[in-house]
């Protein structure tokens, strides 16, 4: 699945020139916790958010200056950051206010590199954008979404047997660091997977084998079995 396939088209978003009260007043009426800044020709120039609304004058909620220091570096550093601080709490309008450095997908990123940046950079969202326009937005909420609507994929009409069940199942554990577990430790009855593992076996990796079991198609259910001695290979 791409971006295309999750975002949000219709994206609720405000020019440099909206006011920061009449942007708040949005955020609140919306339920959402920031927008895309456009300019007329629908070009994303920014994105603004509730976090850049935190530290207001409004609300006696400003950074307080902290004194220079001594080094010259320092000093210039803590200036700069200073006015950005007051230029937040001060600002009239988005423009003053919005972070104009944004992150952004285009329409054909995949999921995975979408969630891995969410994940990565920490943010809630991000925008889509296809010759710098603004076509979408994908949000944490899509990607969580996009799972509760996903078709798992369509297969033969015959449902698969044991044999192809369990070779299905250790070619996906084969090569992955985690799968420490041996071939005779995995049987396939009915549909029904049984696994043994050793008592001195981490949890999630106990725990992973059983998610690769249980997304194995054809699979019914899983059975896990723990012994208290380390099972040895049986040839």
């Amino acid at each position: 699945m791409r971006a295309t396939d999750v975002m949000t088209e219709n994206v609720i978003t405000v020019t440099p020139e909206t006011s920061v009260q009449d942007l708040a007043d949005l955020l609140g009426k919306h339920g959402i916790s920031g927008v895309p800044v456009v300019d007329a020709s629908n070009t994303l120039i920014g994105i603004v958010s509730e976090s850049d609304l935190l530290h207001r004058t409004e609300t006696g909620t400003e950074r307080r200056s902290e004194r220079r220091r001594a080094r010259w570096l320092d000093a210039l550093i803590s200036d700069h950051n200073v006015a950005r601080d007051y230029l937040k709490s001060h600002g009239r309008t988005v423009a003053d206010v919005m972070t104009r450095d944004v992150i952004t997908v285009a329409d054909t990123s995949g999921l995975a590199e979408i969630a891995d940046l969410l994940d990565s950079k920490r943010i809630r969202r991000v925008p889509v954008v296809r010759d710098g326009k603004l076509i979408g937005i994908v949000s944490r909420a899509n990607l969580v979404r996009a799972v509760v609507t996903a078709k798992s994929p369509t297969g033969s009409v015959t449902a698969p047997d044991d044999f192809t069940i369990r070779d299905a199942l250790l070619a996906e554990l084969r090569d992955k660091p985690w799968a420490k577990i041996w071939a005779a430790e995995i049987m396939v009855r009915n549909n029904v997977v049984h696994l043994w593992y050793s008592d001195d076996q981490p949890l999630e990796e106990r725990q992973a084998i059983r998610v690769a079991a249980e997304n194995t198609p054809g699979v019914e259910h899983v059975e896990e079995h723990l012994v208290h001695v380390p099972i040895s290979p049986v040839f």
